[in-house]
């Protein structure tokens, strides 16, 4: 399964948050152990920068294959400074597709990407089309056990919980 989200998330910790809560969704639902080092679930970041009240997003650049959540959070703290340091230099960021070396504490480039077709951005004609009927969405979402933020939520409102111990005994279904 792959997941993409909006470019919502605004910093490293946010990502590494957000890869937490996957996490612990995909466990909760019984899809899959999580385990990022086994390369059960991986995070591959889109990065871009743009100067405080510029609408239009930076250059995007690709970090493939970080798995772990600490790799999550300082790939894209360094990728945030470097493109800054670019910019800020009077460069331009190329977009491309990075790994992420934590023995080097840096980036490195894997292969430039310089059109939409390179990231295969196109339809496949050998898929049909899926019509997915609402009425067996809805059936599904019924079926769903209590997630993770749900129980953190009556924890605390129902049982009266502090946040802290909401979330240690929501860490596992």
């Amino acid at each position: 399964v792959e997941i993409v989200s909006e470019p919502v998330i605004k910093s490293a910790a946010e990502a590494a948050a957000y890869m937490k809560s996957l996490r612990q969704i995909v466990r909760y639902l019984d899809i899959c152990d999580g385990n990022m080092e086994a390369g059960n679930l991986r995070c591959d970041a889109n990065i871009s920068v743009r100067p405080v009240g510029q609408k239009e997003f930076g250059t995007k650049v690709e970090i493939k294959n970080l798995n772990s959540f600490k790799f999550v959070e300082k790939a894209i703290e360094f990728e945030i400074s470097r493109q800054i340091a670019v910019i800020e230099s009077g460069g331009v960021i190329t977009q491309e597709t990075r790994l992420w070396d934590d023995a080097k504490g840096s980036t490195k480039p894997m292969r430039s990407k310089e059109t939409a077709a390179d990231y295969r951005y196109f339809p496949d004609p050998d898929l049909p089309p899926l019509v997915i009927e609402e009425s067996w969405l809805k059936s599904l979402s019924e079926e769903l056990p209590e997630l993770p933020k749900d129980v953190r939520a009556r924890f605390t409102s129902v049982y009266g919980f502090d946040a802290y111990t909401a979330e240690v005994l929501s860490e596992e279904k």
